[in-house]
């Protein structure tokens, strides 16, 4: 039989062997595809390949086609013309900005005394009525009867252990624990100090001064320093870079001054004492040397880096400044008209929404990652998870 079949294959006829030819290189194909990609996904998994790789691409981004070199005089002189147009247009686009600004400082009037009146609430200065405290309840966010009846006794008794709180205590540093940004400031020092925060506002240059803003935060009384405000100045520009116009994109901060913070003997949390001891190279004595040292603290926040008037600064400088101006930015633009939200935690679930897309998305590629990782028969688990592999 064996004989019978060796012959049926030697005479097979050659459009046959062609087939069965395709079919062996198909199958060849698959597994050489195969390789590559388990090839690919062990590249993507070391650091120092994706650092080449994103370099190489940081080098072709942006990088012109050569095309302007090749225009001819004629065409080069109209570009000009047009690029001077652009410049033009950056300058219409800084009025713009500063007419912004106005309004800004428009509407920041109007917000004012409901931001005051929050203020009054938080620091027990009114009490609200009963018809301000009313809040409608989403239907999402109804409860049952039961549900009602017993978080009203839990909050009777939560009343009942406390002593009668006046406003709402912890409000500003609630806010501030509550978002990462300022919470990576805080230290466990400053802490005590900004329960006694009452206010932050915002007050905008007058009309006709250069652009800036203010942060004002109030204070009450307080056994660390003698400021009832430390406040904390933002200067901004809004007009084209006559060295690079195109590079502007709307006002942007130039410098912050901070103020000086009064401190109590023995109270100022931004210095720390340490000792050191100290070896005598003749004698061999040893002292001991108390040195005072800066120390780690959210109220290094009003002694930002001064800029020269070259403009020139170290990397350090320019790193905390960079970090200074996102976050006076920040507590202008969010904290101070949304506090409260940031206080409940809903304005942080908000924040938090604008990802949850990109982060399924990520999500939803890397399950699909390792589901072709697991049906590839030459996969290799142990491989893939080596360090550097």
């Amino acid at each position: 039989m064996s004989d019978i079949d060796n012959k049926d294959q030697t005479e097979m006829d050659p459009a046959d062997m062609e087939d069965v030819e395709e079919v062996e290189e198909e199958e060849t194909g698959e597994n050489e595809n195969s390789k590559a990609r388990q090839l690919t996904v062990q590249m993507m998994q070391n650091p120092q390949i994706l650092a080449a790789l994103q370099e190489r691409l940081d080098g072709l981004n942006g990088s012109p086609s050569g095309y302007m070199e090749s225009l001819p005089k004629v065409v080069k002189r109209r570009v000009n013309a047009l690029k001077n147009l652009q410049v033009k247009c950056a300058h219409i686009e800084a009025k713009f900005y500063e007419e912004v600004h106005e309004l800004e400082r428009k509407y920041a009037a109007l917000y004012q005394p409901l931001f005051d009146k929050r203020s009054d609430i938080v620091r027990a200065a009114y009490e609200p009525t009963d018809e301000e405290c009313e809040w409608k309840v989403d239907e999402e966010e109804e409860l049952t009867e039961e549900m009602k009846e017993k978080a009203k006794l839990e909050e009777e008794k939560k009343d009942e252990e406390k002593e009668d709180p006046k406003g709402i205590p912890e409000f500003w540093l609630t806010v501030f624990k509550n978002v990462d940004l300022l919470s990576d400031m805080l230290q466990e020092h400053d802490e005590p100090i900004l329960t006694h925060l009452q206010d932050i506002k915002v007050k905008f240059s007058d009309p006709g001064q250069p652009m800036s803003f203010t942060l004002e935060f109030y204070f009450e009384p307080n056994e660390f320093f003698t400021n009832t405000v430390l406040t904390k100045t933002y200067k901004m520009r809004s007009e084209p870079d006559e060295s690079d116009p195109f590079s502007f994109d709307g006002p942007e901060i130039m410098s912050c001054t901070g103020c000086t913070i009064d401190w109590t003997k023995g109270k100022n949390v931004t210095l720390k004492t340490i000792k050191k001891k100290q070896k005598h190279k003749g004698r061999g004595t040893v002292r001991t040397v108390t040195k005072t040292v800066p120390n780690d603290s959210f109220f290094n926040f009003f002694s930002p880096p001064e800029v020269p008037e070259n403009g020139e600064l170290d990397e350090d400088s320019e790193a905390i400044l960079a970090a200074d101006f996102e976050i006076g930015h920040f507590i202008r633009e969010r904290i101070v008209p949304r506090a409260i939200l940031y206080f409940t935690g809903e304005a942080i679930e908000d924040d938090d929404d604008e990802y949850d897309e990109e982060g399924e998305e990520a999500d939803d590629e890397e399950g699909e990652e390792e589901a072709d990782e697991e049906n590839d028969p030459d996969y290799d688990p142990k491989v893939s998870t080596q360090p550097g592999s």
